[in-house]
This record gives C-alpha cells, sequence and structure tokens, in this order.
C-alpha cells in the first residue's frame, strides 16, 4: 500500500497515511477538524537498482552508444542478411 502525504491549508498539519489506492482521499484535517486537509506532490521513497532500470542502464551515456558497440551491431547486421541468390532480396524476386 503507498503512503500518501497530506497536509491542512488552514493549520499546516502535516502527516503521512498508509493508504490503498482505492481509498478516498482525506478531507478533515485530524488536528483542526476542517475540511481543508490536501494530498501533497511527493517525491517517490524508492529507487530501482539493478540491471534493466534507467538510472543503471543509461544514465550519462548521452543517448548514443560508444564506438565499438556501433562496430559490433554493423558487423551482426551483415552476417544476418542473406547472400544474392537466396531468395531474400528484391533483385531475386
Amino acid at each position: 500500500m503507498p503512503i500518501y502525504e497530506y497536509r491542512c491549508a488552514e493549520c499546516g498539519f502535516q502527516k503521512e497515511f498508509l493508504q490503498r489506492i482505492s481509498d478516498a482521499p482525506l478531507r478533515d484535517c485530524p488536528e483542526c477538524g476542517k475540511a481543508s486537509f490536501g494530498k501533497m506532490v511527493t517525491a517517490a521513497g524508492f529507487q530501482l537498482k539493478g540491471s534493466g532500470w534507467y538510472v543503471t542502464d543509461f544514465r550519462d551515456k548521452g543517448g548514443s552508444k560508444p564506438a565499438a558497440a556501433k562496430e559490433e551491431a554493423k558487423t551482426e547486421t551483415k552476417a544476418e542478411q542473406p547472400a544474392c541468390g537466396a531468395g531474400a532480396c528484391p533483385a531475386c524476386n
């Protein structure tokens, strides 16, 4: 269950509550009793680690592959293409 942080617009009381996603948001402040209690926008309290996540796989790479990886990709692409005469290219059909 997620933790939601609330703050009262009237008295400034602030507290975290453990609620289901399907639960209705709290409206009444437990401190002053007024209906000015609202959810706050806060950062997530966890970090995804390990292979396959943006933080570990794509950070600080500038969005492009290193030169060695590009060269390997070219070599693999050439090796996987069928030779002419195999019926795979438009000239053979």
